[in-house]
């Protein structure tokens, strides 16, 4: 029997696109007297996190998983952490998890209806979304990602109305309750909303995410193939030839039985699995095998690559595999012969982002000329800023005890100090997110802005 939503700890998933103000209302919600413990998880899109240190101090626990979209690591790393806070349930009675503005919210919604263990303990309170209402019409046509977050939102904050003339929003609001008609749509400046707006709403509804995507339910993973099989005790080999990528994932797992309970079992493990830091494995060394082990199969220019797979105890054995080995001819081969697997398995492949937006980070030590500074990224704006989507980072100005913390989107940017260094070591941390980024051009721009 399936809890009561009372005995369950209710979930936030506050997403929007790049810039819209998610951090600033997270901040509101974590400074604000709502009587919660409310434990947060963020993610962010890029090379290096900028978030954590964008948040501000407060009692609450952030968990920061800057290895990639939320919505990619959906089946590892936030079950893990999510399994992680559940062992401290008495240190909160909530929590927030804040997504990349590049995420799909599906995938981390549905975590909260195909994983048995979540849908005990958890219960999806909301999809909260906040939406840029000035630059929103430069990507709500062309994004599938800011499509799906307003299209799966149960609550939508249309942001930044200060920037924006009333006609213009009420033609927002219009469009975007075309686009979905039960969100609960409200109008804000600097994210400013009462708690009871976007907090305990009950707002979310799994009827209605499956009108908007009827696969909702079919997780997504971050594997394409495996292949189930059962080998005698020996030493085999994994073929490859070549294919579309130099490198491709792999973890090899026993399983108790060829039946579907033990499969599924040793899927989740998989799920685990490539969650894990990969490690790198040359052409003719030895496959770990195992819980935790993912391999990254590094293969030759031209001609096949060989790695050897030992096998000590016989029995039953599933290889689960990024592409498709069909992709690179791949195949298990004994002493004398191409073995076939029992079962083979197909998965729906994990959520892809446009792949013409990339970031750039840069972190580098040493203090920076605020004039400078400014003059650059004024130039900078004027002539890419239609490209740059999100910029932000936490800076080192020459003459300041403070850190100053800096945020832009599009050609709007602003920057103030923030709390002082204190102990901290002094550094420069700064993310750029959009399209056709140089990074040599940016890295040596904001070199230049350096007190020489």
């Amino acid at each position: 029997m399936m809890p009561s939503t009372e005995t369950r700890i209710p979930v936030t998933v506050l997403t929007g696109f790049l810039g819209s103000g998610k951090t600033t209302l997270l901040n509101r919600i974590l400074t604000e007297n709502h009587g919660k413990k409310i434990a947060i998880i963020e993610n962010e899109f890029g090379e290096i996190g900028i978030d954590n240190d964008l948040v501000i101090g407060a009692e609450e626990e952030i968990f920061e998983m800057n290895n990639g979209c939320i919505c990619c690591t959906v089946r590892g790393d936030l079950i893990r952490i999510l399994g992680h806070l559940m062992k401290r349930r008495d240190k909160f009675d909530y929590i927030m998890i804040e997504t990349t503005g590049m995420a799909d919210p599906g995938p981390v919604a549905q975590t909260f209806y195909v994983d048995d263990d979540m849908q005990q303990k958890l219960c999806l309170d909301a999809i909260v979304t906040v939406v840029d209402a000035k630059h929103i019409w430069e990507h709500i046509d062309d994004s599938d990602e800011a499509q799906e977050q307003i299209a799966f939102a149960d609550v939508i904050l249309l942001n930044k109305t200060d920037l924006v003339a009333p006609e213009d929003l009420d033609k927002l609001e219009a469009r975007i309750k075309n686009m979905n008609t039960m969100a609960k749509v409200y109008r804000t400046r600097d994210a400013i909303i009462e708690m009871d707006k976007i907090l305990n709403v009950g707002g979310f509804n799994l009827d209605r995410a499956l009108e908007v995507d009827p696969k909702f339910m079919e997780p997504e993973y971050p594997f394409e193939w495996s292949g189930l099989y059962h080998l005698a005790a020996g030493t085999y080999e994994w073929v490859m030839g070549e294919g579309p990528d130099p490198v491709m994932g792999m973890a090899i797992l026993s399983t108790e039985n060829k039946g579907m309970a033990a499969q599924e079992a040793t899927l989740m493990e998989a799920v685990l699995a490539f969650a894990e830091d990969d490690h790198e494995v040359q052409a003719g060394a030895v496959l770990p095998i195992g819980k935790g082990q993912l391999n990254q199969l590094v293969l030759n220019p031209t001609g096949e690559t060989l790695f050897k797979i030992n096998i000590e105890q016989p029995g039953y054995y599933q290889l689960f595999t990024e592409h498709h080995p069909d992709e690179f001819e791949a195949h298990l081969h004994s002493s004398d012969a191409v073995i076939e697997p029992l079962q083979t398995r197909e998965y729906k492949p994990d959520h892809e982002h446009d792949e013409e937006v990339t970031s750039v980070g840069i972190t580098i030590a040493g203090d920076l000329h605020l004039d400078k500074l400014n003059a650059w990224l004024s130039q900078l704006l004027r002539i890419h800023g239609q490209d740059i989507f999100r910029m932000k980072g936490v800076l080192s100005v020459r003459g300041w005890d403070e850190r100053f913390v800096f945020q832009g989107v599009h050609m709007l940017f602003d920057g103030r100090p923030d709390r002082p260094w204190g102990h901290e070591l002094r550094h420069n941390k700064m993310i750029f997110i959009g399209r056709n980024l140089d990074r040599d051009a940016l890295e040596g721009g904001f070199r230049a802005c350096l007190v020489s």
